[in-house]
């Protein structure tokens, strides 16, 4: 028997390949901010609630205070730090999200950026659609209208097929 509390974890976040030993118990967020130093994701409500942690997990949406980081063992975990282009330039909802003032104080920016490029990729491009997919992210400063705005235009090329 092992006094050991600790699991490997082992996955690619950003393109990069991680390997550490984390508390089974520790969330994906902890390990994310505490441990790899990628502070975009913010921590919000803590509970699932909120948004504000919302990373990708092999290109799904999750809210990662609730997932275990062991969960993440070989899989691809996305950050908002691994959205930019590969020339570090914008990625375009990241440009959309500045051209409709879809931010205020920028807190809850990285989560709602996240689940905007999941609504994209998953094809609700309406802005019914967009709300709907959008209502687990809150904004406290109500910067909603720029938000679904800037999911709209990003959501452009995807409306035409592109």
């Amino acid at each position: 028997m092992t006094d050991d509390p600790t699991a490997e974890l082992s996955c690619t976040v950003n393109g990069q390949e991680v390997r550490l030993q984390v508390d089974p118990r520790e969330s994906l967020l902890d390990v994310l901010r505490e441990r790899l130093v990628l502070t975009g994701t913010k921590k919000g409500c803590d509970q699932g609630h909120c948004g504000a942690c919302t990373v990708h997990v092999d290109g799904r949406r999750v809210v990662s205070c609730l997932t275990p980081a062991v969960q993440a063992a070989g899989r691809e975990v996305t950050t908002i730090e691994g959205v930019a282009g590969p020339d570090g330039g914008l990625h375009p909802l990241q440009q959309a999200f500045i051209d409709h003032d879809a931010l205020q104080c920028g807190y809850c920016t990285p989560g709602q950026i996240m689940s905007g490029l999941a609504c994209i990729a998953e094809g609700h491009t309406d802005d019914d659609q967009i709300r709907e997919y959008l209502s687990g992210n809150i904004c406290r400063c109500g910067a909603y209208v720029g938000i679904v705005a800037a999911v709209r235009e990003a959501a452009g090329p995807a409306r035409n097929g592109a």
